[in-house]
């Protein structure tokens, strides 16, 4: 096996950026064909959320950079230029694994100085993408957590999440635990297009079932809302009724932003698959990353009364995933502290 030859201190090309996130060694594997995957030893593993920013957390683990889901939406794609590799490509194909990130968040949940703030997964790139079914890591997060009497959320695309389901059972006995996961898209053809490395929309609602059967309350967040595209009345009813159907407790949506290095990534896609959409995407975002306030209005006035049609608008506890943004990330500043 090509993989097994290779050793810590192979001389494989590693950039700078991955020099200074304390790089190890660059593995690819015939299971991920097209993946590199890039182990580094972190020095922490809870990142302080800068204060100011609304969210109802102030601590995040994230245990990779880069995410193999390839959304094409994703705002936390500006993170990988922090380490010299590109904003698209790059964050598809090359994942940094923080293989230690465990015994570090151990040793950190530790201390006397850790207050047992609630900690939240899942808002930089996703725990449970395609890698962690190689590292594992999640079992060890999710164990660390729950025996420092540490309350925490997770937000995810990815159905080896309930691989750990039992874990996560077991530690919503010890701890609050929330679980949310993304359901944005439910058109086969369109998911493939932008979303080309997530598990297929049924499979994830066949999550949020496996969930729900298990007693969470969980939120399934359907963000972004892809203008002209996945706004459609018809759409979004037919999305909400399958979400309800699952079992799901509620839902957020909202649309789409454009920040950074996904405008261009994004955008690219638009030209080539829908170019007749370009003038309108102008007209709708200008030169920022938002939506403009009336498109905002007029889809907040679509979605509440689906919302409220499918029973999907229950009260939930203040929890991370209730506020993160489309894919992952709740705040693309919170990138810098992957």
């Amino acid at each position: 096996m090509r993989w097994q030859s290779q050793t810590l201190d192979a001389d494989d090309g590693a950039l700078p950026g991955l020099e200074r996130a304390g790089f190890v060694r660059s593995v690819q594997t015939p299971e991920f064909e097209g993946i590199t995957f890039h182990e580094v030893l972190c020095k922490s593993a809870l990142n302080k959320v800068p204060d100011g920013g609304g969210l109802p957390f102030g601590w995040t683990v994230n245990p990779m950079r880069g995410c193999s889901h390839a959304c094409r939406y994703c705002f936390a794609r500006g993170s990988h230029e922090y380490l010299d590799l590109d904003a698209g490509t790059d964050f598809d194909s090359q994942i940094v694994v923080k293989t230690n990130v465990v015994p570090i968040l151990r040793k950190e949940l530790h201390k006397r100085s850790w207050h047992r703030e609630p900690v939240a997964l899942g808002t930089n790139t996703d725990p449970y993408q395609r890698a962690e079914g190689r590292y594992r890591l999640m079992p060890g997060i999710i164990g660390a957590l729950a025996e420092s009497g540490t309350g925490f959320s997770i937000l995810t695309k990815g159905t080896l999440m309930r691989r750990d389901l039992p874990l996560l059972t077991q530690a919503a006995r010890q701890v609050p635990v929330h679980l949310a996961v993304s359901i944005a898209i439910l058109d086969p053809e369109l998911h493939k297009a932008v979303e080309s490395g997530t598990p297929s929309p049924r499979a994830r609602l066949e999550l949020v079932r496996a969930l729900a059967d298990a007693g969470f309350a969980v939120n399934v967040m359907v963000a972004p809302v892809i203008p002209y595209l996945t706004d459609s009345k018809a759409h979004l009813d037919e999305l909400f009724g399958e979400i309800a159907a699952a079992g799901a407790a509620s839902v957020t949506a909202f649309p789409m932003h454009l920040r950074g290095s996904t405008r261009g990534w994004f955008i690219e896609w638009l030209a080539e698959a829908h170019p007749s959409l370009l003038r309108r995407y102008r007209q709708l975002y200008g030169r920022g990353a938002s939506v403009t306030p009336e498109y905002s209005a007029w889809l907040r006035g679509r979605i509440e009364p689906l919302l409220e049609k499918h029973r999907l608008n229950r009260d939930l506890p203040a929890q991370p995933e209730v506020r993160a943004a489309e894919s992952c990330t709740p705040d693309p500043q919170l990138a810098l502290f992957a």
